[in-house]
């Protein structure tokens, strides 16, 4: 039974067109595979980036703050009014973004999935 398969897949050159086949398959899979592999490198590559600045503006951020509530200090000459000036303008952001974080939400998803269809296309 496998001569006379084999036989037919020779007489109607199904044999080459087969192998054309499954090298063109494998082929595909292999690049498939390296373009996966080269966006999950860009990725991480971009993801390392956001966290080092995020991590360094968190560290500016941090110091600016309590620089300036040492400079406050010394204007006022009392040794806390700083800290609460520096807590105040931290905090009061702060409260409007829980008061309206619904609102922001929303806003901030539909951004989202904006920028999405637009990079789809």
């Amino acid at each position: 039974m496998e001569g006379i398969k084999d036989t037919i897949f020779k007489f109607l050159r199904l044999d080459n067109l087969v192998d054309n086949l499954s090298g063109y398959l494998e082929t595909r899979l292999e690049l498939f595979k390296v373009e996966v592999r080269e966006d999950v490198a860009r990725v991480l590559a971009q993801a390392l980036m956001i966290t080092a600045i995020l991590l360094l503006s968190i560290l500016f951020l941090l110091f600016f703050s309590v620089g300036m509530a040492h400079f406050l200090n010394g204007f006022f000459e009392q040794p806390y009014v700083g800290y609460w000036i520096v807590a105040g303008i931290y905090g009061v952001p702060c409260i409007v973004f829980i008061i309206f974080r619904k609102n922001l939400s929303h806003k901030f998803e539909q951004y989202m999935t904006k920028l999405m269809k637009r990079k789809e296309k």
